[in-house]
């Protein structure tokens, strides 16, 4: 494999490489979800290894099966209404536990063996074989008679129920999963897993899954934000944010060789490139969306200064948009957007996901809840968590604290005050250094790697590609 990127040649650093596969590249038949954000977001980095160069959402294709509709919207419904009632006390807060109980991650230690299915495992595999809940989509596919790549475990699952031919992959989108994501009986499944993290590579192994079906991958990253292989767009892009973050030269002073030698031909700027830029992203279902109005009004004459900008990411959803305007008119600040204040929003998902890379670009803070964004750091680019939601987010943010490239948030009102604080001392400097060496860079690749079977065995963790 060759990369579109050319080496050490800053000409080049915004030739972002074109997702268009190569002769040799196996093609696959590409399918998500359509619920929330990180199916979809794991899934669009890898288009380029579609036989059409999409990405199927398995339930919201053309021609499909009336029933099999019904049975995901009884699914997703509930979890985009629980999710952005969350905020309402007593009530929302029962919801979501009810909600969080069903796909409860368990401690990791004491290590011990957990093959047995859980619940919910066994609800959807009954869905499945009772009511053959996607057997149309699996027989349309089967006949291309091309390996499936999914991001979700149902339909790797509906894939070996009703026989599919060809190989099974099932892209891991959190830093720890429940038994749902291994299959009913793990020791006779033929589904590979392509993991993000060790400890996910372990976890599958107690839940039962041969270690010779698990590759860790990493978790697959765009390559408009990579630059292919040798990363010529992320250390090009991390050099100007690490001015932006460390304004006192108070962590570069001391690491300046570590860091250089990592960035190569690109070195740290002397002055900013561009205002401290900070980018809140709201979760798939519209949640936390108060907090980014918090931030904004914390940091509100900053913003009228011109000396920081920050985007509000209300992704497909209107009423996220339209709160957001209404909001920052309330706070006198309408002048300021699309100057220092940018909302990103965009009717169709594919737009929206190919937008917030570009934001990426030039994003120095992530400001979020530890989603599938977590992995987000090895871009360099330090994340401020807010409030985990769910089992499997906080399982991400004991993974971003533990290779130390995330720092919870403090009191949201009083960011003009801490924020500052955080900058001046280099922590999200050191934060941002962390999630570069720390995180798996080459996910994409590596799965490339795996499909087109240029790895005669499947390597372990402390083995596997580089990093």
């Amino acid at each position: 494999m060759t990369s579109n990127m050319k080496t050490s040649k800053r000409s080049n650093i915004n030739n972002v490489p074109e997702n268009v596969p190569e002769n040799k590249d196996k093609k696959v038949c590409l399918v998500t979800v359509d619920m929330g954000y990180g199916h979809q977001r794991a899934a669009f980095p890898l288009r380029f290894l579609d036989r059409k160069g999409e990405m199927l959402l398995a339930n919201n294709y053309s021609g499909m099966a009336e029933k099999d509709l019904l049975i995901w919207n009884q699914g997703r419904r509930p979890y985009e209404f629980i999710s952005r009632a969350k905020h309402l006390p007593v009530v929302g807060d029962v919801l979501f536990w009810g909600m969080d109980q069903l796909q409860k991650i368990k401690d990791f230690y004491p290590r011990h063996e957990s093959s047995r299915p859980s619940w919910q495992l066994l609800a959807s595999m009954a869905v499945i074989k009772k009511k053959q809940w996607g057997k149309d989509l699996i027989d349309k596919l089967d006949k291309e008679n091309l390996p499936l790549l999914t991001t979700f475990f149902s339909v790797a699952y509906m894939a070996e129920e009703f026989n599919y031919r060809n190989d099974i992959y099932l892209v891991v989108c959190d830093a720890d999963v429940s038994r749902a994501w291994a299959a009913e009986h793990p020791e006779r499944s033929k589904i590979k897993y392509l993991v993000p993290t060790k400890r996910v590579y372990e976890r599958l192994q107690l839940y039962g899954v041969a270690a010779k079906n698990i590759y860790y991958t990493g978790f697959p990253l765009p390559q408009e934000n990579t630059g292919g292989e040798h990363l010529d767009i992320l250390r090009y892009e991390l050099a100007a944010r690490l001015r932006n973050l460390d304004p006192q030269n108070f962590y570069l002073s001391k690491y300046k060789k570590t860091v250089q030698e990592q960035l190569g031909d690109y070195p740290v700027p002397d002055k900013p490139t561009h205002p401290l830029t900070i980018t809140f992203a709201v979760g798939g279902a519209g949640a936390q969306r108060e907090m980014g109005v918090a931030l904004v009004k914390s940091m509100r004459h900053n913003l009228g200064r011109g000396e920081m900008r920050i985007n509000l990411i209300a992704g497909i959803h209107n009423d996220v948009r339209d709160y957001f305007i209404k909001e920052i008119d309330k706070l006198k600040l309408s002048d300021c957007l699309n100057k220092s204040i940018f909302i990103l929003h965009e009717a169709k998902r594919e737009n929206y996901f190919k937008e917030f890379n570009v934001l990426l670009r030039t994003t120095d803070i992530l400001w979020t809840k530890p989603s599938e964004l977590s992995f987000y750091v090895a871009l360099g680019i330090p994340i401020i968590i807010t409030e985990p939601l769910g089992s499997q987010e906080v399982f991400n943010r004991k993974w971003l604290i533990g290779i130390g490239a995330a720092l919870d948030q403090e009191n949201i009102r009083y960011a003009n005050e801490w924020l500052p604080d955080w900058l001046n001392s280099g922590w999200l400097a050191e934060a941002a250094m962390a999630g570069f060496f720390e995180a798996p860079k080459y996910g994409t690749y590596n799965i490339q790697k795996v499909i087109n079977g240029e790895l005669k065995e499947v390597r372990k963790p402390d083995t596997i590609f580089q990093y």
